[in-house]
């Protein structure tokens, strides 16, 4: 099912990030995508931005296999069963990954205008130096990257459908990352963060 073939690494100091664009071939992808956007509980949380409450920019669900809660941005999560497809995806990922993933957070992003704010997964219910493994299926979207002291340092990268991005190390310790929004006419995105919750 998966290709496994070319592999990026993004040589940026202070970090440790590979990029397999072509992890899954697109009619998997394409499958998984399609099934994911209509059995997954998708919802839609309230984030607080300097006093002031809005809707989250795009949909969110949480599953694991430790019934334990996750919290960002004063939002806590309740892990919902991993399903059938999603425990094929996160033993694949795994495989890749060496490493065995306790919870996965997924985003649905509906078009351009759903975002996700720079931030890094420094939660500490994720440990020391977390291992963040990204999948992305649906359409494509840019992921931006900003050191948190030398603001200079910048680098994007076009997610693909089908692509696992893999960060680790001490990156959520020296980067920012962010799913910008676009005015562009872009399809829909579903992205599933796995990750050890401890």
């Amino acid at each position: 099912m998966g290709l496994f073939s070319e592999k990026i690494i993004l040589y940026l100091p202070d970090s440790d990030i590979t990029y397999y664009p072509n992890f899954f071939e697109n009619r998997d992808a394409d499958s998984y995508f399609k099934t994911l956007k209509r059995e997954i509980p998708w919802q839609q949380d309230k984030i607080k931005i300097f006093g002031k409450v809005y809707d989250q920019p795009r949909l969110t669900a949480l599953y694991g296999n430790n019934d334990k809660t996750y919290t960002y941005s004063g939002i806590t999560m309740q892990p919902h069963e991993f399903t059938p497809e999603l425990l094929s995806i996160k033993k694949m990922v795994e495989k890749k990954a060496q490493t065995k993933f306790t919870a996965c957070l997924l985003n649905y992003y509906r078009d351009g205008k759903d975002s996700n704010g720079w931030h890094a997964d420094n939660e500490k219910e994720l440990g020391q130096n977390p291992i963040i493994a990204s999948v992305s299926l649906g359409g494509e979207r840019f992921f931006h990257l900003r050191h948190q002291k030398n603001k200079s340092l910048k680098h994007k990268i076009l997610l693909e459908n089908g692509s696992l991005l893999l960060m680790q190390g001490e990156t959520q310790h020296f980067w920012h990352h962010q799913i910008p929004k676009t005015s562009k006419n872009i399809g829909e995105r579903i992205n599933l963060t796995f990750r050890v919750i401890i």
